[in-house]
Parts: structure tokens; sequence; C-alpha cells
């Protein structure tokens, strides 16, 4: 049995790949990324199971040819790519599933549900840590109210390295980038509206060790799903907030351009700003923990629900507090996003996520088993009215 982690030498792809060659239940993990140093590297990370490839997904023949007779495709390469990856997994016959579509791809990818209903297969887009986590709590803290009136998600972080950088990109810095500048859809009385990015700003306090934090709007997947999969029980309210250290940083870094695909004249020089700027950010060593550092960051998600059962109102909270993995030189966000989607693949073959056509996780990822094996892995997750488990209790 294997198991294609596209991306694999990426930030949270590696991390995929050590967790499911540790976790036995595949016999071969590929690790295929365009940088085959990176590639080669989370491969001997990963020990005897994983092996390398070096691989453009742009290459449709290759990339068919690679999934082909594969039991699953993990796909962790940056989410402009995800419609071409999926349309190869369809090809090859093999069941597919991503780490986030930063919500525009996400409404894409979903129109391929009959093409994936077709042919018998399963593709999970979102299946992550945010998306993916906070999809499955969602879900999870709604399922037994009679209503569900609205589902504000909070995302806050918070480094307590001594002695690290100063900036550091523990997720796709591209994608942190076009989170600065798109604007935030919030689904509002039923509906989708457009607000300014990094807009609504609040101070929330988050479990510890994470506490109190600004949190921002900014685009993001689960109000692309959530609404539909809770539009019988009423849904009338979803929005996504995030924030920590570093994201003013990255907001200004994304007004001056530096995350925009147009090319740019430079002494008769063709330069794209994005490129350029992950080129700095790669010499720099600010993609990951930098050698030597040992990262300790948190990340707390918190899910705010407020709906009604049996006639009465309803506020609950489903949580989940991240750890980092320093053993395996790990940030909290790329250990995270990892494990998810290892968790999902495994999931997947084992047969306790069923079902065929494009599936946002809330639809069919199983809670219990889910969450079960994110304990396993050190991330707590809990559904509480009112006390929370992670003092001090979350307040407005």
């Amino acid at each position: 049995m294997q198991a294609v982690v596209l991306g694999g030498g990426g930030l949270t792809g590696r991390c995929a790949v050590r967790d499911l060659a540790a976790g036995g239940r595949f016999d071969s993990v590929v690790a295929a990324d365009l940088d085959v140093g990176l590639a080669e590297a989370a491969a001997r990370a990963a020990g005897p199971r994983a092996s390398s490839r070096g691989l453009d997904v742009r290459d449709r023949s290759a990339l068919v040819a690679l999934l082909r007779g594969s039991s699953v495709v993990v796909n962790a390469v940056q989410y402009g790519f995800n419609l071409a990856v999926m349309e190869a997994a369809l090809e090859a016959r093999v069941p597919y599933l991503d780490f986030g579509g930063l919500f525009h791809m996400t409404r894409r990818q979903l129109a391929l549900d009959g093409a994936f209903r077709a042919a018998s297969l399963l593709a999970i887009p979102g299946l992550g840590q945010v998306p993916g986590v906070s999809n499955v709590l969602a879900m999870e803290a709604s399922r037994d109210l009679d209503s569900v009136d609205s589902l504000v998600i909070r995302d806050g972080w918070r480094d307590l390295t001594r002695g690290g950088p100063e900036i550091a990109f523990t997720w796709s810095p591209s994608t942190f980038l076009d989170e600065m500048v798109m604007p935030a859809l919030v689904f509002e009385e039923g509906e989708y509206r457009e607000h300014p990015p990094m807009s609504g700003s609040e101070e929330y306090e988050f479990a510890e060790p994470v506490g109190r934090t600004r949190v921002y709007r900014t685009l993001h997947s689960e109000p692309a799903t959530l609404p539909d999969s809770l539009r019988a029980k009423g849904l009338r309210h979803c929005e996504w907030k995030e924030g920590g250290p570093g994201i003013e940083v990255l907001r200004t870094m994304a007004l001056l351009g530096l995350g925009s695909d147009q090319p740019l004249d430079v002494r008769g020089q063709s330069v794209v700003p994005k490129e350029f700027t992950l080129a700095l950010l790669k010499r720099e060593q600010l993609l990951g923990v930098p050698p030597g550092v040992d990262l300790t960051d948190w990340e707390v998600l918190d899910i705010e629900v407020r709906g009604s059962k049996g006639g009465d109102p309803v506020v609950r909270h489903a949580l989940a507090r991240f750890p980092p993995r320093p053993d395996w030189h790990l940030t909290a966000t790329e250990y995270a996003v990892g494990v998810a989607g290892a968790i999902g693949a495994e999931l997947i073959v084992s047969g306790e996520i069923r079902g065929s056509g494009v599936i946002p996780p809330e639809r069919c990822v199983p809670a219990a088993p889910f969450r079960a094996a994110l304990a396993r892995r050190g991330i707590e997750t809990a559904i509480v009215p009112p006390e929370n488990p992670f003092p001090p209790a979350p307040r407005r």
C-alpha cells in the first residue's frame, strides 16, 4: 500500500511524509517535490518506508504515472495547483486530499463533484489543520443542536522561543500574503459579503499558552463549505479570524507588493515579486525552523457556536490546542497540518472515511476516530459548554 505526498519536501508535506511512514499503515510513502533535495531530506528523516521523487505537478503525464496504483495522494503543494492535481488523481483513479484552497479554489474544486462521483472516487478539499480540524470540530459541536445560528472561527498563535528569529514563516508565505490583500468573505444573513482584509479586529482570550491576542478577518476556506453543510440547521453567520506575532508584518509585506505575481522590470531584468520574496526567505533561512533553533510556538483554535436545543439558546466552544514537535524540528502549524492530512489518508485507506465525490471534511470525516488520532499525536480537542479545559476560559 503506497501513499504519495506531493510537495513532500515542503513545510507541511515533510511532516505528512514522516507521520505516514511512522504509522505503519503504508508499506511505501513517496515524498515528491519540485526541489529534489528537499524531497530527499524528507524521505531520509522519515525512515526506510519513505522514498523521494523529483516532480513538477505541472507535468500531467508524469504526475498521473506517479499516482497510478497508489492508495491515496496527499496534496501539499501551493493551493493554486489544486485543480490540476485533482484532475490527475481522477485520471489515475486515486483518492485525494489537500490542505485548503483559500475559499475561491475550494469552491472551484467542489465543481468536480460529479466527475468524482461518476468515477466512484473520493476527494476531500481542505483536510489539514485550518481548514480541516476546524471543519470537523465545528460540525461535531453542532451535531446535537436543533438550530445553528452562528459560527465564529478564531485562530491565534504565540511564539515562546528564546533566542529565535524575529520572523519566520511556518506556512506557505504565498498563501499568507494572499490572505493579507484579498477581501475576506463572511457568510452574513444567509449570503456572502466581502469585507476588507484584516478588518473586524478584536482582542480575544485564547486558551493558554496563547492568551490574549488580536485577531482579524482574512480570507479562508471554512466559510466556503460550512454554510452549505449546516444549511438544514439554519446557519446564518460564518466567519474566520486569525492573529498572532508577525501578522502585521505580513500585511505590510503584502501592501508593498511582495506577494504580487505581476513581473517587474529591474534594470532590464524581469522579476516576479513573489518569486523574489520566496527566494529571499529561503536564503535567509526564514522558511520553517532555522537550523540550530528549538522553536517553541503554540496555536489555539477556538470555534464559537451559537444555536438552540430544545427551545433554549446554546453557546459552546469547540477547541483545539496545537503544540510544536521539536524532535521533528517542526513548528505547531507545520506539525498540525501535516499530521491532520496523514490521519485523513489513514482513515481513507482503512475505510473509516467513506463516500465518493468532492466532499468537504465536515461531511465525511468521522469525528471520534479523527480526534482520537489527533490526541495520540499530542493535539488536544474539546467541545465545552461553557468551561474551557485549557485555562483560562475564553471570553469576548
